[in-house]
């Protein structure tokens, strides 16, 4: 666990992620008293493929402009 003070902090937030990912932890302090934790959290999902989703879905027998044609020549 690496402690950095307030100053430190902001000095280093554009790579506090590098710091995380080799402390773990970092506590920030002011004065010398413990003022904040940052923790890194878990790996996020992965973004779904919108091909993967496209190829599920069941293909239209007509078109989506022929559609909207036919529904625009009703009104």
């Amino acid at each position: 666990m690496k402690t950095l003070t307030i100053r430190q902090a902001r000095q280093s937030l554009s790579h506090l992620d590098d710091v995380l990912e080799a402390e773990g932890e970092i506590t920030i302090t002011k004065r010398g008293k413990a003022v904040a934790r940052v923790v890194q959290l878990g790996k996020g999902r992965p973004v779904p493929s919108h091909k993967d989703l496209r190829d599920k879905m069941t293909r239209m027998k007509k078109g989506s402009e022929k559609l909207v044609r036919d529904d625009r020549d009703a009104r």
